[in-house]
């Protein structure tokens, strides 16, 4: 019995913190907590900028840029497959990578480099090559090297706190109370609720974080973390108001966000059973920790089995120093492998994105169905609609001249609700072991959009 209440105890207390850390949004602003015009925002984001603006900006660049190109480095280095990164387990899950993504790494130094010495804010020069200058360009490698510049705290910080929602029960005791309501609905375990929280309130990258951590461990098969990454990940409140005050609507937030999240639990409850999710293998990675989705033989309720699983999870750990390795496993590898293919994919698709037609061309097949919908300015708004693979911000400002407040709105929208973008979420789905390729991601991102435009549209008729 007294073992039991230990248990509980070391259940009920990180599980708890780890709650507080990063699902109860707060508002932050000059005034200090709870500041009425500050930002919602979650503890340990606010721990990360912290530690970025402690540092300072240029010198939490200048680590970023070592980060990418020891990752590069290395990740050449691995191509022989010496003993001393094949041998060891860190330095082979940090470094061992096929040719493609040896390029891709290469790239992200490249690059990283072209924005450090040529990229207008960090250095305060131009080169004389139009290339590099496209290349480190405010719109391309700069904005994706601030990026990855917000996201290296991030990750150091949720590496370390993060087992504070996965290690102690929480997500066992979750998955227990939810999973007769997300299986039938979404096809995943109760858990993923924890998921869907982290991204809504937190931030998308947390959300892929922990759903990454989960695949890893074995809770998630690879269908599940496939449906969860790319469904359950989502823009922060904090950002969504950024851009629906980039076009000027800002006084419609509440209708806005609600929107939003009406759009993401439909395009949750669809592509899982379409193409490509529906194609995916219901495969783990470690075997036999996967939960059942009926209530086991000898228990009355949800509650009871949860918190036994909770218990049986708590009585797994393996002491502070465990805790602090794999913390350090984490960050590392997150550093070494998601950073370079932000930056590197990124810096491409906003290349791309600025300085050819293609995005133009692939939104022109939105058009007829915008003009069916009788969006006014359709062919500006079809224009919009496939950028957003890129960067989620870019959509807003490409419609921010329009004089039509319903089509802004639809975009404002939809951009947010398409979540996919490469220079972030995307990236960073595309850099972890879940299953899911460039193309695939793309389909769903179309879907996500189509999905969107066709439940958007109708309610914005409806509002202007």
């Amino acid at each position: 019995m007294e073992k039991k209440r230990k248990y509980l105890v070391m259940f009920l207390i990180p599980s708890l913190a780890g709650i507080l850390l990063f699902m109860v949004p707060i508002r932050f602003g000059p005034k200090g907590f709870f500041d009425p015009e500050g930002d919602l925002t979650v503890i340990v984001k606010l721990i990360a900028d912290g530690m970025k603006n402690g540092i300072g900006y240029h010198n939490v660049a200048l680590l970023c840029a070592a980060i990418l190109t020891i990752s590069a480095v290395m990740a050449v280095i691995s191509l022989a497959k010496p003993r001393f990164i094949m041998e060891n387990p860190l330095l082979k899950d940090c470094f061992a990578c096929s040719p493609v993504w040896v390029l891709i790494r290469a790239a992200g130094c490249l690059f990283v480099w072209m924005t450090w010495i040529y990229g207008g804010d960090f250095s305060g020069k131009e080169s004389s090559s139009a290339l590099i200058n496209a290349i480190a360009g405010a719109d391309q490698g700069a904005l994706a090297y601030d990026l990855i510049i917000g996201l290296v705290f991030v990750f150091l910080i949720a590496s370390y706190l993060l087992p504070l929602l996965t290690d102690f029960g929480l997500l066992e005791y979750v998955g227990a109370l939810l999973t007769k309501f997300m299986r039938p609905v979404f096809g995943v375990p109760g858990r993923a609720a924890v998921d869907c929280i982290t991204s809504w309130i937190g931030d998308g990258t947390l959300g892929v974080m922990l759903t990454c951590n989960q695949y890893l461990g074995g809770y998630y098969s690879a269908k599940e973390a496939a449906i969860i990454s790319t469904l359950f990940s989502a823009v922060s409140i904090t950002f969504s108001l950024v851009v629906l005050d980039e076009v000027g609507l800002t006084s419609m937030f509440g209708i806005y966000y609600l929107l939003i999240c009406f759009v993401g639990v439909v395009c949750a409850f669809i592509c899982p059973r379409i193409y490509p999710l529906c194609r995916k293998k219901n495969t783990y990675l470690v075997e036999g920790n996967a939960m059942p989705d009926d209530l086991p033989e000898g228990y009355k309720s949800s509650h009871a089995y949860g918190m036994d699983l909770a218990i049986k999870r708590v009585s797994d750990f393996k002491g502070v120093g465990d805790f602090l390795l794999s913390g350090t496993k984490n960050c590392l590898t997150m550093w070494f492998s998601i950073l370079p293919t932000v930056m590197s994919v990124g810096t491409l698709a906003l290349i791309i994105a600025n300085f050819t037609p293609v995005f133009d061309w692939l939104g022109i097949p939105f058009y007829p169905l915008l003009e069916f919908l009788h969006v006014p300015e359709a062919m500006a708004a079809a224009k919009t609609m496939v950028v957003g693979f890129t960067d989620m911000f870019t959509p807003a400002i490409l419609i921010a001249g329009c004089q039509d407040a319903m089509t802004r709105f639809i975009v404002a929208v939809i951009s947010i609700t398409q979540v996919l973008f490469l220079d972030e979420v995307g990236g960073l789905i595309l850099s972890s072991r879940i299953p899911i390729n460039l193309g695939e991601l793309f389909v769903i991102f179309i879907e996500r959009t189509i999905i969107s435009i066709l439940i958007v549209v109708p309610i914005s008729h409806l509002l202007f």
